[in-house]
C-alpha cells in the first residue's frame, strides 16, 4: 500500500517508475497494490501563515504551533506545504520550518504509470467504504493487481 500521497512525493518521474517497478517485482501474480492520492493538488487554495494547530506539550512546560502556507509551481505541477513548528518555553522560542512538497498526478496520469508498469487497474473508489470515484472526492484510492 501506498498511503496518503507518498507516491506524489516522489518529485521526479524516474523515482517514480523505479518504484513502481520494485513493487510490481516484489508482489506475486495477482498480488493487490493499494494507491492512495492526495486529491485534486492545484486547486488547494494558496495561502499563507494559517495557524493549523496551537497547544500545550505534555506535562505543559511548554507551548506549540505549527503555521503553514500553500503555494503551487504550476509549471511544475507541483503543491508546497511550507510548515512552521514553534515552541515556546518561558521567553524561549524555538523555530524549525520544513516543507512537504507533493506533486500533482490525476487518476488517469496514474493509472496509466500503473499499468506501464505491469499492472491491470481493479477499482479506483473515492472513499474508503469502497463508493465510486468522482474528480470532487476527498480520496482518490486505486487497486491495481499485479498482472503477468
Amino acid at each position: 500500500m501506498a498511503p496518503y500521497g507518498i507516491l506524489q512525493s516522489l518529485l521526479r518521474e524516474s523515482d517514480l517508475t523505479a518504484t513502481l517497478a520494485s513493487v510490481a517485482n516484489v508482489l506475486t501474480r495477482g498480488g493487490i497494490f493499494g494507491v492512495d492520492l492526495v486529491p485534486d493538488l492545484p486547486v488547494w487554495k494558496e495561502y499563507r501563515n494559517q495557524v493549523r494547530f496551537r497547544g500545550a506539550r505534555r506535562g505543559g512546560t511548554s507551548r506549540i504551533a505549527l503555521v503553514e502556507s500553500v503555494r503551487q509551481d504550476r509549471e511544475r505541477g507541483l503543491t508546497i506545504f511550507d510548515q512552521l513548528y514553534i515552541e515556546r518555553r518561558g521567553r524561549a522560542r524555538t523555530t524549525r520550518a520544513f516543507s512537504l512538497v507533493f506533486r500533482t498526478l490525476s487518476i488517469p496520469q496514474m493509472t496509466r504509470r500503473l499499468e506501464r508498469a505491469g499492472f491491470r487497474i481493479t477499482a479506483v473508489m473515492g472513499d474508503y467504504a469502497g463508493k465510486p470515484w468522482d474528480p470532487r472526492a476527498d480520496v482518490w484510492l486505486i487497486l491495481a493487481e499485479r498482472s503477468g
